[in-house]
C-alpha cells in the first residue's frame, strides 16, 4: 500500500517548483485539470478515488508562475517532476479538457510510467482536431466581463443542472493567475498537437465525452479512439464540457470500474 505525503512541492527541470495534493492510500491516480485551473478542478470529484494526486500547473495555484513558454509537452514533463519527486514509478492517469492534452504526452512519452489512460473532454490538437466554434472562441476571450463568466457557466453545465447546483464552481480558472501565465496556458492549449504520437500510447485507454461540448467538439472522442490503440469511447448524453461533474457518479464509476 503506497501512502503519498499529503501536500509538497517538486522542481522541474528549469527550477519551477511544482504544487502537489495527494489524498488516500494505494495505487495512485494523477488527475489533470483544464487549461488555467489549479487542483481545484478536481474539488468535487477526486474523494471517488481511493487515492489521487492532483498538481497546480505552472502559473497557477501554489506553484511558480515563470515568465516563458508554456506547452502541453512541457506541462507532460512538469507531471513527470512530480512522480519523480513523489517516488512513484507508475500511477493511472486521468486528464480533463487541456489536461486531457496533457496526459496524451505524458502516456506518450512515458509509456512505463502509466498503467491505464483516461481522456476526458478533450482533442489531438492540431490540423486533426476539431476546434470549437468562432463564437465560442469570442466569448472565451472575454471571460473577465461577468457575461463571459456566464456564458462559460452555461459551456461547461447544462441549464438544468446548474438550476440545481448553484454552485460555486470549481471549472471556472484559477484565482489570481498572472495575465502572462493566462496567455501561456491559452498558446500551450491552442497549439496542441500529439496526433503523431497518439499510436505510440500503450496503456489501455478510456475515452470520454459529453455529446452536447461546445469547448471540445465530442468529434475529437472517436478520433482519439481510433488513433490511440486499444482505447474505448464512452459519450455521455446530454453533457457539456464538466461531464465528469454533471454526470458524476456515472462517469467516476466508469473510471473506477476501468482501472479496476
Amino acid at each position: 500500500m503506497t501512502t503519498l505525503p499529503r501536500t509538497g512541492h517538486a522542481v522541474a527541470a528549469d527550477g519551477t517548483r511544482l504544487a502537489y495534493q495527494c489524498q488516500g492510500e494505494g495505487r495512485p491516480l494523477v488527475l489533470l485539470a483544464g487549461q488555467a485551473n489549479d487542483h481545484t478542478w478536481w474539488d468535487r470529484t477526486r474523494g471517488d478515488f481511493p487515492s489521487t494526486i492532483t498538481m497546480d500547473y505552472r502559473g497557477t495555484g501554489a506553484s511558480d508562475a515563470p515568465d516563458s513558454a508554456y506547452s502541453t509537452a512541457g506541462f507532460a514533463e512538469d507531471v513527470i517532476a512530480v512522480l519523480d519527486a513523489l517516488d512513484v514509478a507508475e500511477a493511472d492517469v486521468y486528464g480533463t479538457s487541456m489536461g486531457g492534452r496533457v496526459a496524451q504526452w505524458v502516456a506518450a512519452r512515458y509509456p512505463g510510467r502509466v498503467r491505464r489512460l483516461v481522456l476526458g473532454c478533450t482533442s489531438p490538437g492540431g490540423t486533426h482536431g476539431v476546434e470549437r466554434s468562432n463564437d465560442v472562441r469570442l466569448a472565451l476571450a472575454r471571460r473577465s466581463s461577468v457575461e463571459a463568466r456566464e456564458t462559460l457557466e452555461d459551456l461547461m453545465y447544462t441549464p438544468g443542472w446548474r438550476a440545481a447546483h448553484p454552485g460555486p464552481y470549481r471549472v471556472l480558472g484559477a484565482h489570481g493567475m498572472p495575465p502572462h501565465a493566462v496567455r501561456g496556458h491559452l498558446v500551450a492549449s491552442n497549439t496542441h498537437d500529439a496526433w503523431d504520437v497518439l499510436p505510440e500510447i500503450t496503456a489501455p485507454t478510456l475515452v470520454l465525452h459529453g455529446d452536447d461540448d461546445l469547448l471540445a467538439p465530442p468529434a475529437n472522442a472517436p478520433l482519439l479512439t481510433e488513433r490511440i490503440p486499444d482505447a474505448r469511447m464512452h459519450l455521455f448524453a446530454g453533457a457539456r464540457h464538466a461531464y465528469f461533474d454533471e454526470c458524476r457518479p456515472e462517469a467516476s464509476d466508469l473510471v473506477s470500474d476501468f482501472l479496476g
